[in-house]
């Protein structure tokens, strides 16, 4: 470019070569939404998985991230807004219910979700293989678990003859967990108590009738309400003292007796990478439904001698980590 012609562009005051550059510098805008509580320990895994196509929070793109703190009602509100953010993906995380909303709010910005309910039973997919739509995502498989863990139940308090589960009533796949776990006290031969309790103020009132069935164990439905406010059903389980077990690794770190499920921290792993590849240009209806094939069985022997239980040596050999 000849020096007159370089003047004659600043005085015209149109540069395209800057403009250009101006829109490379514009990156994308995760919106990440979490049914739990902000302090949950997801955004690292997240992070990774996204870091493994390369793409680095801050450096390539930016995250806005809400969290309904357990009120599953706020969670259409913060999903409109991400959408009025014209986010370029849609993290939906923490239950079922947070892909609903997010759904509800968009047909065309993509979705990854990642929760634990069938995806087509919700109407999220068409199929695990072809998705189909704006949505893809990850599914934990906690309430095909529920009976899993009911059984692991069981053989820690084999004398117990009949077991209690608290359920949270809101749940939208409560009424498929109850019947899975109800199929499953029937096959061990054991009386169910259903317990319900739907906000953290119920919590109490909540144990209190457990105690009354003088249930032998307790099982905890997987719940984001539930896990959001962990450390108090421990606290509380451990008040009444009444052997439980739970879906996720962090209730038996936070001192519950036992957890069997899904490798949480590999399940928002692998998320990441979802939301990567359809950042780099892929489409949710051509990436299918990934099922969580990494789980862990957990148990804290300290808990367990607080209970005065002996665990079998042949469910220790089981465990994928003993907590002492």
């Amino acid at each position: 470019m000849r020096r007159r012609e370089f003047i004659v562009g600043l005085a015209g005051g149109v540069v395209w070569p800057l403009a250009a550059q101006s829109q490379t510098l514009v990156k994308p805008v995760i919106g990440f939404l979490n049914s739990g509580e902000s302090t949950l320990p997801v955004r690292d895994p997240f992070r990774r998985g996204l870091g493994e196509l390369g793409l680095i929070e801050g450096r390539d793109l930016n995250i806005e991230y809400r969290f309904a703190e357990g009120r599953y009602d706020q969670l259409e509100s913060l999903a409109t807004d991400l959408v009025r953010q014209q986010v370029s993906v849609i993290g939906a995380f923490g239950g079922v219910h947070t892909a609903i909303a997010a759904k509800a709010a968009t047909a065309s910005i993509p979705i990854v979700f990642s929760n634990g309910s069938d995806p087509v039973r919700f109407g999220l997919v068409a199929s695990l293989n072809r998705p189909g739509g704006n949505l893809t995502g990850i599914s934990f498989l906690t309430t095909d678990l529920e009976s899993k863990r009911l059984g692991l139940l069981h053989e820690l308090v084999s004398k117990a003859k009949s077991f209690a589960v608290l359920v949270n009533p809101r749940n939208a796949n409560a009424d498929n967990q109850l019947k899975i776990i109800r199929d499953g006290s029937r096959d061990l031969g054991r009386d169910l108590h259903v317990i319900s309790a739907s906000s953290e103020v119920e919590f109490n009132a909540a144990f209190a009738a457990i105690a009354r069935t003088q249930a032998g164990g307790l099982l905890v439905a997987a719940d984001p309400l539930f896990f959001s406010q962990r450390r108090r059903l421990v606290t509380l389980s451990a008040e009444y003292s009444i052997p439980t077990i739970y879906d996720f690794r962090q209730y038996a770190e936070h001192g519950g007796l036992a957890s069997y499920g899904t490798d949480l921290a590999d399940a928002y792993r692998h998320a990441g990478i979802y939301v990567a590849r359809i950042l780099k240009g892929e489409q949710p209806a051509d990436l299918p439904v990934m099922q969580s094939a990494k789980f862990e069985f957990v148990i804290n022997l300290k808990t367990a001698k607080s209970l005065a239980l002996e665990i079998p040596p042949t469910l220790l050999a089981r465990t994928d980590e003993v907590i002492e």
